[in-house]
């Protein structure tokens, strides 16, 4: 029996640290190809609007293109674009042999469709894994592109050796973007046994109190409490939430799904908001677009 006075030190999930390190190898496999007279992966972003939280997202994509090496091209259009017109976009940059990979940054206006936005994308340039190819291609073994921010809990689960092969998931959110994608990847390539819930799930905390890994991606801040989780849990906190806060420098704070206070004495792995798992969505993008390079330039090195 466990003694109730012996504490266990609960380990952080660095994003910001393992996102770095991902980097560096990322760099360094870029210098390697470029070595071998390859051009250098390039990735292109779209911008419509001056929405500050998405400038912000595509400056950081931007960002990380020139850490690791790649071209970046940001072509911006205002909120006044028609479909039509941001389609044709897409499609130049589908055709274009040097661009290995194309995100549109959303939310888009309201009078464009964002799922014919991203089904316009072609797979290969995908790297943000939203079309509905790629979107399918998580159950098969035919595995091109993964979507960055499933991909980048993977990768953070995976770097910090946390077992999952037999352990009871929780996914809390069903979104395209997130907890639906994890859900699928968590059972089929991490081996979990796998629970989808929702923000409409009736006693959720019947079904996170079960979870030895639990991965929470609503966007409710403080949906997860102290007593919804069991004693050694690994959490993963993906909601990022923009909260009002006065005293605050900017005017606000960034909050997680997570009551962090009550949840990171009880679990032996969490990752903190921010600094988890955005960080890794980016740094998964970039191993997006290397792959998505080193396929259209059929490298095998």
């Amino acid at each position: 029996m466990t003694d109730p006075k012996v504490q266990h030190q609960t380990v952080i999930l660095d994003g910001r640290k393992t996102a770095s390190e991902i980097k560096t190898e990322i760099a360094e496999e870029v210098r390697h190809l470029k070595s071998k007279g390859y051009r250098a992966p390039h990735l292109a972003a779209i911008l419509v609007g001056d929405d500050g939280a998405s400038e912000t997202y595509v400056n950081n994509k931007v960002k990380g293109c020139k850490q690791v090496g790649f071209d970046s091209t940001l072509l911006r259009f205002s909120t006044s674009i028609s479909e039509s017109k941001l389609l044709h976009e897409i499609e130049r940059i589908n055709n274009d042999d040097d661009i290995d990979g194309l995100v549109v940054q959303l939310p888009l206006p309201e009078h464009i469709s964002e799922e014919k936005v991203n089904d316009a994308i072609s797979p290969s340039k995908d790297v943000d894994g939203f079309t509905n190819e790629n979107y399918g291609r998580i159950v098969s073994h035919d595995i091109s592109i993964l979507p960055a921010t499933p991909y980048g809990i993977m990768e953070l689960l995976r770097r910090y050796n946390i077992k999952t092969k037999g352990q009871h998931c929780v996914v809390v959110g069903q979104s395209r973007i997130v907890g639906s994608p994890v859900a699928s990847m968590m059972a089929k390539h991490a081996r979990s046994t796998v629970t989808l819930c929702h923000i409409d799930t009736l006693d959720l905390s019947f079904y996170t109190r079960q979870a030895d890994i639990l991965i929470v991606a609503v966007g409710k801040p403080g949906l997860i409490s102290g007593d919804m989780v069991k004693e050694g849990v690994v959490v993963v906190d993906v909601g990022t939430t923009r909260v009002s806060d006065e005293e605050a420098p900017r005017g606000y704070v960034i909050k997680g799904d997570v009551i962090y206070d009550e949840v990171a004495p009880k679990a032996s792995h969490i990752s903190p908001v921010p600094g988890g798992v955005g960080p890794m969505t980016i740094a998964s993008l970039l191993l997006n677009t290397l792959k998505a390079s080193k396929q259209r330039l059929n490298i095998h090195i």
